[in-house]
């Protein structure tokens, strides 16, 4: 069977000296790991079409065990990336997010969506890294049936205190009185950064990146969204440790 697909390529390797196994995000068939032959000889169209971060329009060959791409053309390359060190490691983070919570052959229209718009953010260097990271990381989450409950206290039903407690490993919110000996490691959001982290999940996506917070707030953001997506994927990510490493050199 063949099709014709677009899709972001979020990972990359070698294979012998001119062909690449591939791994795309796709609108129809989610994320599809691939043989693209002849990916690294020179003249080839696959060469730019199947490298890391390039959104192309995909001729794949689905076969019983294994997909073969057959022709690879780039809609858009995401050059810019690669001249920022610290905006090529988060998106090299998103990419491997995607990896780990895309669904495979199934729709993937809304992921692939969400990591369009935020590499198109990251490479005009229009919004802090540290808006982009929860906002992919929550939404992504979101997406794949992690959503959170940010509504209200759980025990009381309260809306907005100042500050709130938020529960990372359980995805809840308290009140300071509902809270109060409870345990369980909660994280207080004030009311900027409770608005901030209940947008991610809950905006219409055409308003998902228009917002803004002060320096100490997108960090308290960035932290909330980080501790939900660590404790409730219960894994690390190699690129999230690089991406931390950079912010001490």
């Amino acid at each position: 069977m063949q099709l014709e697909t677009d899709g972001l390529i979020i990972g990359e390797k070698s294979v012998g000296e001119s062909d690449r196994l591939v791994t795309a995000l796709t609108r129809e068939e989610g994320v599809v790991r691939a043989f693209a032959r002849q990916a690294k000889k020179s003249g080839n169209s696959k060469v730019s079409a199947t490298q890391l971060f390039c959104y192309s329009r995909l001729t794949v060959y689905k076969g019983r065990e294994k997909y073969i791409i057959d022709d690879a053309r780039p809609i858009e390359l995401f050059f810019d990336l690669r001249k920022d060190i610290e905006r090529l490691a988060l998106a090299q983070y998103f990419c491997e997010l995607a990896r780990s919570l895309a669904p495979q052959e199934a729709p993937a229209g809304d992921f692939l969506r969400l990591l369009l718009n935020a590499f198109h953010f990251l490479c005009k260097g229009e919004k802090p890294l540290f808006l982009l990271k929860p906002v992919v990381e929550m939404r992504m989450l979101a997406l794949a049936g992690y959503m959170p409950d940010l509504v209200a206290c759980q025990g009381c039903g309260c809306y907005e205190a100042d500050p709130m407690l938020f529960y990372p490993r359980e995805g809840r919110l308290a009140c300071p009185a509902c809270g109060a000996g409870r345990g369980g490691a909660p994280m207080p959001l004030g009311r900027g950064v409770l608005t901030a982290l209940r947008h991610t999940i809950y905006a219409d996506f055409e308003r998902l990146f228009s917002f803004t917070l002060p320096e100490a707030g997108q960090k308290a953001l960035a932290a909330a969204s980080e501790r939900y997506t660590l404790c409730t994927l219960e894994r690390g990510f190699q690129t999230l440790d690089f991406f931390h490493g950079l912010e001490h050199t």
